[in-house]
C-alpha cells in the first residue's frame, strides 16, 4: 500500500536534513530503516544527510517522559536509517520549522526532547539560532567518561583514528554522541595540494559560505579519501563507531574542520562535531569558558563554552522545499 508522506527540506550550513512532519505519532513505523535510506538517497530519492520526524513528546514511546519537559521531539534517523543521539544543525532546523509553523508558541525560545536530552533553542535578533548543547565528556576505553566511577579524572585516553593506510592520534569527545577530533598542523602544504593560494584562502575563510576554503593536512591528498570508513584503536573506546573531525587552526579561538559522519559519511557540516572539536581546541589552548569560531565546507559556526560547563551553538537554519513522497 503507498503512503503520501508530507516533508519539509532544510538546512544549517548545507548538513541538509529532510523533516517530516508527524505531530500524533503515526509515521513511527512507517519510517522503518529502508525507508529512510531511500528518502535520503540523493538520486533516487529526495535527498539528505539525515531525516527528523517531528513528533510531540507524548506520543514518541521511547521519550514521552520528558513531555512535561518539552512539547516536541526530534527523532532523527542518520541517512543509512540508523538513530542518532542529537543532531546540532538539525535541532536549529527543526525550531525553525516550529517558530515558523507557529508551533513554538510566541516565545522566542523553546525546548526540544532528543535522544541525548531536552535542548532548549533561542531564535536571535539577526535571525541565527542558538542551541544549548549540553556539556562535553571525554570518553575513555568501554565508553565510560573521564571522572566517571573507576575513571580517574585525569584519564588521558589515547585514541587512534586509521584512514585506509594512514592514521592520526585523536581526542575523544562525547556530545553526547561521539566524536574523534584530529588536530592537522600543516595547513599550508594542505592548501597547496589543492591548488589554493595564501590570498585565496584568507578571502574565502572571511567570506565564510560555501567551499569558503577548509583543508586538511597535505599527506591525505585528495577530497576523495575521506569517502572511506574510518576505524579506531582500542575498538571498546567507540563501540558504536563515531564521528571524526580533522581540525586545523585559523587564528586566535578560530578553527576550521571537515567531518566524517557515522551512518552518513562526509558531509558539509556536524553541529556536534562543530562541538566536540572547539571543546577539544578549548583544552588544547589552555582556554576555559571561550567562544571559538568554526569554519565548515558549509559555512560558520559559533561554539561557546559556559562557566557551567554548558556548550551552545550558533548557527543559520533555512528551511526550503515542500511537498509530499509516496514510500
Amino acid at each position: 500500500m503507498t503512503t503520501h508522506i508530507p516533508f519539509v527540506k532544510g538546512h544549517g550550513t548545507e548538513n541538509d536534513f529532510i523533516l517530516v512532519p508527524d505531530p500524533d505519532g503515526s509515521m513511527g513505523d512507517i519510517l522503518a530503516g529502508h525507508v529512510v535510506r531511500r528518502l535520503t538517497d540523493r538520486y533516487a530519492g529526495i535527498g539528505a544527510d539525515g531525516l527528523i520526524r517531528v513528533v510531540r513528546t507524548a506520543a514518541a514511546p521511547d521519550v514521552a517522559a520528558l513531555a512535561d519537559r518539552a512539547e516536541w521531539f526530534m527523532d532523527y534517523r542518520n541517512a543509512d536509517g540508523s538513530l542518532a543521539e542529537m543532531c546540532g544543525n538539525g535541532v536549529r532546523v527543526m525550531a525553525r520549522y516550529l517558530f515558523d509553523h507557529g508551533l513554538a508558541g510566541d516565545a522566542s525560545e523553546l525546548a526540544v526532547a532528543t535522544r541525548g536530552g531536552v535542548r532548549a533553542v533561542r531564535a536571535e535578533p539577526d535571525g541565527q539560532y542558538t542551541v544549548e548543547m549540553g556539556p562535553a565528556t571525554q570518553p575513555v576505553a568501554g565508553g565510560a567518561a573521564a571522572g566517571a566511577r573507576g575513571v580517574p579524572e585525569d584519564a588521558e585516553p589515547a585514541v587512534e583514528v586509521i584512514l585506509g593506510r594512514r592514521s592520526w592520534p585523536a581526542v575523544p569527545v562525547a556530545v553526547p554522541n561521539p566524536h574523534a577530533v584530529v588536530f592537522l598542523d600543516d595547513e599550508p602544504s594542505a592548501a597547496a595540494s589543492f591548488g589554493e593560494t595564501k590570498e585565496g584562502r584568507a578571502g574565502a575563510s572571511e567570506a565564510a559560505g560555501p567551499d569558503h576554503g577548509v583543508f586538511l593536512d597535505g599527506h591525505l591528498g585528495d577530497l576523495g579519501l575521506l569517502a572511506a570508513v574510518p576505524s579506531f584503536r582500542p575498538e571498546p573506546v567507540f563501540p558504536d563507531g563515531a564521528n571524526v573531525e580533522f581540525v586545523v587552526s585559523r587564528g586566535d579561538r578560530h578553527i576550521a574542520l571537515r567531518v566524517w559522519e557515522r551512518g552518513v559519511g562526509e558531509t558539509r557540516s556536524c553541529g556536534t562535531g562543530v562541538c566536540a572539536a572547539a571543546w577539544a581546541a578549548m583544552r588544547r589552548d589552555g582556554e576555559a569558558a571561550a567562544t571559538y569560531t568554526v569554519d565548515v565546507p558549509g559555512g560558520r559556526l559559533v561554539v561557546t563554552e559556559r562557566a557551567d560547563g554548558q556548550l551552545l551553538l550558533t548557527g543559520p537554519a533555512e528551511l526550503g522545499v515542500q511537498g509530499t513522497i509516496a514510500v
